[in-house]
Formats: C-alpha cells, sequence, structure tokens
C-alpha cells in the first residue's frame, strides 16, 4: 500500500502528473482542480495516493489532501462507481462542495460531473447521506487556524450549525445556506444573529 509519494514535480499532463522519486518517475492521475493548485515543474510535491489494482494494470490516483482521499474513498465504495468516476466527481466539485450536494440532495451538482446520469447521482446522495454531515463542512473552516483550541473551535461550530439551520427556516436551500455561512469570518464570542446577518449579506449576491 502506498499512502503518499513525495518527489520532485516533473510533468504535468492532460489527466495525470509525473512525480520523481529518486529516478523513477511515477504516473498519478489526477482530478483538474488538484493540477490547477501544483506548483510549477521542478518543485517538490507531497501527494496522497490511492493504489487501485486491476488484472491489466496498477493505477495511482493522487490528491493534495486527507480529506480529498478519504472523500474518494467513500465515492467509489459506492457500487457502481469506480476510480475514474470518482476522479471525475472530484474534478467537478471539490469535497465540500460534494457534501453541501449530497446533504441537500443535489443530483443536478453531482450530474455535473463527466459520464455521472442521474440514476448514479441518486445511488451516491442515497448512499453517503449518513456519512457525511454539515459539521464535517463547518468544522474545516473552525480548524482552518492553527491556533484555534478545539473548545473554540466546537462553539465556532456550534454557531455556525445553529445558523444554518436558522437560514433553512428562513426558507433557503441547504446548498446556500451552508455556503453563506461557510463565508463568514466567525469572531469569538460571536452569536448566531451577528453570524445571520453577515450570512444573508452573502445571499443577496
Amino acid at each position: 500500500m502506498i499512502s503518499y509519494i513525495r518527489g520532485e514535480l516533473a510533468a504535468v499532463e492532460e489527466d495525470k502528473v509525473i512525480v520523481d522519486v529518486g529516478g523513477v518517475g511515477y504516473g498519478i492521475y489526477m482530478s483538474g482542480q488538484s493540477m490547477s493548485l501544483l506548483p510549477p515543474a521542478g518543485r517538490e510535491v507531497k501527494i496522497h495516493t490511492y493504489l487501485n489494482v486491476k488484472e491489466d494494470a496498477m493505477q495511482l490516483f493522487g490528491f493534495l489532501t486527507r480529506d480529498d482521499l478519504d472523500i474518494f474513498r467513500l465515492i467509489i465504495g459506492v457500487n457502481g462507481i469506480g476510480p475514474k468516476g470518482g476522479l471525475g466527481i472530484l474534478s467537478a466539485l471539490s469535497p465540500d462542495d460534494l457534501r453541501f450536494a449530497v446533504i441537500s440532495n443535489d443530483v443536478k451538482a453531482i450530474q455535473a460531473a463527466p459520464g455521472i446520469g442521474k440514476k448514479t447521482a441518486e445511488k451516491l446522495i442515497l448512499e453517503l447521506k449518513d456519512k457525511l454531515r454539515i459539521e464535517d463542512v463547518l468544522e474545516h473552516a473552525a480548524h482552518g487556524s492553527e491556533n484555534t483550541s478545539a473548545a473554540a473551535a466546537a462553539s465556532v461550530n456550534e454557531v455556525q450549525s445553529e445558523a444554518v439551520q436558522a437560514l433553512v427556516a428562513l426558507g433557503y436551500g441547504s446548498t446556500e445556506s451552508l455556503k453563506a455561512v461557510k463565508q463568514v469570518e466567525i469572531a469569538e464570542h460571536m452569536e448566531v444573529e451577528d453570524v445571520l446577518k453577515s450570512a444573508l449579506k452573502h445571499m443577496m449576491f
């Protein structure tokens, strides 16, 4: 099992990158979103990997973060979606966008991924609904600062969750509510009402 590969980025091709590790070039398939975030060729990179073994080939699929890799594993755990399909979904949607889509039953957003039809999108939502939570998205934002304590992060997460629920109660969709709240920079001791006011400003654009 290859958990990650660290080495020099030798080349970026149409659907994969070549990473030179001690004179050996590893071809790693990556999503378009991930490849757009890579440094210039010649720089060192660390890529989290998933090794897919088939009868006639072994393929490496790469991700810039463990979160991307974890989401990829969940996607390909859905019957009918293989590694290439999973990579296609993560080319169209970031992990958080996928969480938004699953939580809010946004079939069309998932259908935007190449090769994913309505039935497959519905199946993915059904199977991942219990594995993805609103809190997962908000926790990423809450823990964005290395100096954020666990208690402070939990407090921020609770305020954000309540704000999302309040927006949904006002008639806004789950996806737009989540995105609006996530854009609000939460200050210490900020109340739910304050987050709502700021989030509503984002809803207007």
